[in-house]
């Protein structure tokens, strides 16, 4: 492996803490939960992971916290990702891919409007708003 000077050592750890502050949690009141357990992993949730950090920096959302957990217990539809957002209920949306960590964030953070094709555990219809 090369060396790095120490201009791109500074870099790297400069990125590397930016992404460690999204994990923070404390007054941070939206939260992301990705499952990272193997069959998380192995159908993809890194990429999400990735997206949902990029997404959340192309806006500058401040107030987000995304975390990891282990498997969820819904293997059939991983990635699968648990969002709460102040005012809306907990929801997880399951068979995240990097497009639809983009519209969770569009959309469900932003917006607070559900993406309806990927909620694997719903509200009850009388807590939603629509």
């Amino acid at each position: 492996m090369a060396k790095m000077t120490l201009e791109e050592l500074r870099k790297l750890r400069e990125s590397k803490k930016g992404e460690l502050d999204k994990r923070e949690t404390e007054g941070k009141d939206i939260h992301i939960i990705i499952g990272m357990g193997t069959c998380g992993i192995a159908a993809g949730a890194k990429e999400s992971l990735d997206a949902f950090l990029d997404e959340i920096e192309k806006h500058k959302i401040e107030n987000v916290t995304v975390k990891q957990t282990g498997c969820m217990g819904l293997c059939y539809v991983e990635p699968t990702v648990e969002v709460k957002v102040p005012g809306m209920p907990d929801t997880i949306y399951g068979n995240v891919d990097g497009k639809t960590a983009r519209a969770i964030i569009t959309d469900h953070v932003l917006k607070g409007k559900l993406v309806d094709n990927h909620i694997f555990d719903r509200p009850a219809k009388d807590i939603v708003k629509e």
